[in-house]
């Protein structure tokens, strides 16, 4: 029920009520961003310090060139101070590109240890598929990765690859876009489903992943528009819905 009414309610979380009445560019579909898992340790951290670090966990994917401030982890910090106005929200980014599921449970749990954040939104998926990691090896660890983080009372967003066409023949990435898929129902953690969402946008001819392109304002407005729909998600797993405001 929780997810069919935040389903319902998807373009307003997005655009705001008054500009219901005309589509928006980020708009993704409630089946992509809402379910039944919760971020209770998030809750907690925002009611309880009126506070909110998370970090970013993952490839090089979570930057982007060019003016600082454009890429996914900003445009989420920069939603979620908007539409959490009392809270304080800190994002920090912990980039480790080339590195597989394996490589970086061995790495975050000293940063786990150290910076102790309310939720951790991990990125993964894409150099395992690349180096034929075995999918379910793959899924084995993260699932065990992601049950020692919640036990230590840090809360997970999972986030899959990034969409493109022009290389989905080249790498697998299904199975293991399927094992995170697992992992998130398996431990109740939200899944991103970027690869999914950027599906999405490519099908309805919101955005053209086929042609190459350096055009850094397409990556822009990708990235913008990630960081929306993560928020979004973000907010409504937390159950924070009545204290944050519609989006602009």
């Amino acid at each position: 029920m929780k997810a069919l009414v935040a389903a319902l309610f998807l373009t307003y979380l997005l655009v705001g009520g008054a500009e219901a009445q005309r589509a928006d560019i980020c708009d993704v579909p409630g089946y992509l961003l809402f379910g039944e898992s919760e971020l209770g340790n998030v809750t907690k951290s925002v009611k309880e310090k009126r506070r909110l670090d998370i970090m970013i966990f993952g490839s090089a994917s979570s930057t982007l060139g060019g003016p600082e401030g454009k890429a996914y982890p900003a445009r989420l910090e920069a939603t979620l101070k908007a539409r959490l106005p009392d809270i304080e929200v800190h994002i920090t980014i912990h980039a480790a590109p080339r590195q597989t599921v394996t490589d970086m449970w061995n790495e975050l749990k000293k940063i786990i240890r150290e910076q102790k954040p309310a939720l951790i939104v991990w990125q993964t998926g894409t150099v395992d598929a690349m180096r034929g990691v075995e999918p379910d090896e793959f899924g084995s660890v993260l699932n065990k990765a992601v049950e020692n983080i919640q036990a230590n009372g840090t809360d997970v967003v999972l986030m899959n690859m990034q969409y493109s066409p022009r290389t989905e023949s080249m790498i697998a990435v299904g199975p293991y876009a399927e094992n995170m898929r697992w992992v998130s129902q398996q431990r109740g953690v939200p899944l991103f489903d970027r690869l999914g969402v950027m599906r999405h946008w490519s099908d309805t001819g919101v955005f053209d992943f086929y042609t190459p392109t350096k055009a850094f304002s397409v990556a822009q407005k990708v990235h913008e528009c990630i960081g929306r729909a993560l928020a979004t998600q973000i907010i409504d797993a937390a159950q924070l819905g009545p204290m944050a405001k519609v989006a602009q």
